[in-house]
């Protein structure tokens, strides 16, 4: 089910979301200072292509104040933007019975697109012990 539903993701969305999110990554690592945003954002790129069967997680050791200004400025730059890709991504595809389950996923995407540091993408069955994912897809 995972697979029908990747490949379906994949062709109906997954592939232009991933695009923008290139996109943004290789404008931050034109900065050095902003290349960490830019790493988060291929790591983001990789989850938006295909994201049934991994989920969220947020590590139990502290991020730190560093992630949470990188988040600030990461909101600000790019995340809020592509939050607006995944809710139109989300709105076209609830049109139609098979693209719900799609639109669900896209919708659960949006606060890890917006504030990705901090966080780990991890497969569904390599989640550690004791972790409540924040998103599963």
């Amino acid at each position: 089910m995972k697979l029908l539903l990747n490949i379906i993701w994949f062709l109906f969305g997954g592939v232009w979301l991933a695009l923008a999110y290139v996109i943004f990554g290789v404008v931050a690592c034109l900065f050095i200072v902003t290349i960490p945003a830019g790493v988060a954002s291929f790591r983001m790129a990789n989850y938006a292509l295909w994201p049934f069967g991994r989920s969220v997680i947020v590590p139990d050791t502290g991020t730190g104040g560093l992630s949470a200004v990188s988040n600030v400025i990461w909101f600000v730059v790019a995340g809020f933007w592509l939050a607006l890709g995944h809710l139109t991504t989300a709105v076209t595809q609830a049109v139609t019975i098979i693209g719900i389950p799609l639109a669900l996923a896209n919708l659960k995407m949006i606060p890890v697109t917006c504030f990705p540091f901090g966080k780990q993408i991890v497969d569904n069955n390599r989640i550690p012990v004791g972790y409540h994912p924040m998103v599963q897809m």
